[in-house]
């Protein structure tokens, strides 16, 4: 891979996990304390949950990226299921921007050379490339779920995080611009 694109590469990737972080971000802001913890059913999980699950693994995946095994042996990824009755929407958000601080800590020293060594995730060899797009569709899937969830508990009351329902045409793109 040349470094043109494999510099291309590490910046949008950079850019789309700071799009799913705020998107994931935005969806929470609009739900309540309760709603955050909310579970739709016995075996389902909350928003609270997931954010906890995404950090886990965050912290996992990215301390050490390039030098140690993406599954830390002091991850109990089970424990990231459960919520105490007492946690509180900030420890939720504390440990979420820890995760995301573990990601962003480990990506933006990459330089193109590094796309294409390679890591382990749970003793399975992975080039950083493969490595980062693994988590990023990982990230996306819970962010889609949390973005479900806080729609469905928002109702009508929800605030689009895209183009709203009815408007495509508003957000048409010209030759020239914006009609």
């Amino acid at each position: 891979m040349n470094d043109t694109l494999a510099q291309a590469f590490l910046e949008d990737a950079l850019l789309q996990f700071k799009k799913y972080k705020a998107m994931a971000e935005k969806a929470v802001d609009q739900t309540s304390d309760a709603d955050l913890f909310r579970l739709i059913d016995e075996d389902a999980n909350s928003m609270a949950i997931v954010m906890k699950h995404m950090a886990g693994n965050m912290r996992s995946r990215w301390t050490d990226f390039l030098t140690a095994d993406g599954e830390k042996p002091d991850r109990h990824r089970d424990t990231e299921f459960e919520m105490a009755p007492t946690t509180s929407r900030d420890e939720v958000m504390a440990v979420w921007e820890a995760g995301w601080q573990c990601v962003f800590e480990a990506l933006d020293p990459l330089t193109p050379p590094d796309v294409l060594r390679t890591v382990t995730i749970r003793g399975e060899p992975h080039t950083v490339l493969q490595a980062v797009n693994r988590q990023l569709l990982h990230y996306a899937y819970h962010v889609g779920q949390i973005v479900l969830l806080a729609r469905h508990f928002k109702g009508p009351a929800w605030q689009s995080l895209s183009i709203p329902r009815g408007q495509s045409e508003t957000y048409k793109v010209t030759p020239f611009g914006r009609l």
